[in-house]
């Protein structure tokens, strides 16, 4: 079966800048393909690359088959589009954008109102449907924007971070209708500065910095190929946190890192249970209350951290300020 998306070699400059540097990246149908990495690493670059929207400089890149060089009206047909900020008139009806939308798509007045009911049904806008945009929440303006992004029923859907600074119950909501879509039969690629949506959503993901991929593989494929366990400790009081931590650094000289928020202190080792025998051990020397003491898999911002030497920023639309191709 022919790859949804299949990148190899792709390069895109800006003048000096370069922004994708030999990208290679193959996506699945049946998938949600999420690609990760630094502010600055060629994410949305290479989204615009695969909606047509910038043209690559060297590489070959096809959407089901279809170079994006030589048949971008053809790949323009298959894909659908939702950008890192809701793009809606507010001052018309959720139904009335819809509609806007796919009769921009060529679909007759007949055709548009059978597809709208449709996405918004999908959507879970049927009861908001004949209100202002304006009136909407965030949640439902962003399911809104992505909701116009389907009424042409693409093949492929890029989701270019689609829950920037959405409150918790509204990105929950996006990612349910997210895998409702996958379910019935469309294909997507995200691009997302959260590593629990990445987590949560993908089948597989795709860690790309400086332009070129790093690493892919599941979730799971990633938090093991880390190679390190993790020794995490709950602590009751804060004021106990350096002294657990000044403990745990004599289990194999690593460095514990601290988070007074959770008040935990962990620590990355090479090893299992035999280590987390040793860290009990000189645990129990101490006099301090501790909630709890595990072993666990890393998480895949401390893989991701191992991969690239940074961490994922957790503000991006603060991140963005000044970076031409994230």
């Amino acid at each position: 079966m022919t790859a949804t998306i299949e990148a190899s070699g792709v390069v895109k400059r800006f003048g000096k800048t370069v922004a994708l540097n030999g990208l290679d990246l193959v996506a699945e149908h049946g998938e949600i393909l999420a690609v990760l990495g630094p502010n600055g690493a060629g994410k949305t670059t290479f989204v615009r690359s695969v909606a047509t929207l910038i043209r690559p400089d060297e590489g070959t890149l096809h959407v089901f088959g279809h170079d994006v060089l030589r048949d971008p009206g053809i790949v323009r047909q298959t894909i659908g589009l939702a950008g890192q900020f809701a793009a809606i008139e507010p001052a018309m009806s959720g139904r009335e954008n819809l509609e806007m939308v796919a009769r921009l798509f060529g679909q007759s007045r007949r055709s548009a109102r059978a597809s709208t009911a449709k996405v918004l049904e999908q959507m879970g806008l049927t009861e908001a449907a004949d209100r202002l945009a304006r009136t909407y929440s965030g949640g439902m303006r962003r399911k809104l924007d992505l909701g116009a992004s389907l009424v042409g029923s693409p093949k492929l859907l890029l989701l270019d971070e689609p829950t920037t600074g959405l409150d918790p119950r509204s990105r929950i909501e996006l990612w349910d209708a997210i895998r409702s879509l996958v379910d019935e039969g469309t294909d997507v690629l995200l691009t997302t500065q959260y590593l629990d949506e990445a987590d949560r959503l993908a089948s597989r993901m795709v860690v790309i910095d400086h332009g070129k991929t790093i690493a892919t593989g599941t979730p799971a494929e990633l938090k093991q190929s880390a190679g390190r366990s993790v020794i995490e400790v709950l602590v009751r009081e804060r004021d106990d946190l350096a002294e657990v931590a000044k403990v745990l650094s004599q289990v194999n000289g690593g460095q514990p890192q601290i988070d007074e928020s959770t008040r935990r202190v962990w620590l990355s080792v090479e090893g299992g249970i035999e280590l987390l025998g040793t860290a009990l051990k000189h645990l129990e020397t101490l006099d301090i209350a501790l909630d709890d003491v595990a072993l666990r898999q890393p998480k895949l911002d401390e893989v991701f951290l191992a991969l690239t030497g940074q961490a994922l920023e957790e503000e991006p639309e603060k991140a963005r300020k000044g970076h031409g191709a994230a």
